[in-house]
């Protein structure tokens, strides 16, 4: 067992005990789950700025429309109006 893979171990543990195969996946399954929420918030989010000499302030060009929360139960964002001034 010292010189296999972890790779090696895991198919040798799937076929010993093969009620592992649900857990592995839904463990799977959540992780990218996580991982494409994270990447949702990374690229998506008006709180992130990736590029601050060109946009120092993300947040003051979204406009009313803009739908950034990931569920909107209520609101219906097409119907807002703009009630703040342009800086």
């Amino acid at each position: 067992m010292a010189g296999t893979s972890l790779g090696a171990q895991l198919l040798r543990q799937i076929k010993r005990h093969p009620g592992l195969i649900p857990m592995i996946s839904f463990i799977g399954l959540g992780m990218g789950s996580a991982a494409l929420y994270l990447l949702r918030l990374a690229l998506r989010s008006p709180d992130v700025c990736w590029d601050r000499k060109n946009n120092p302030e993300p947040w003051n060009r979204l406009s009313p429309n803009d739908q950034y929360k990931f569920l909107a139960v209520s609101t219906d964002y097409k119907k807002l109006k703009k009630d703040r001034p342009d800086f």
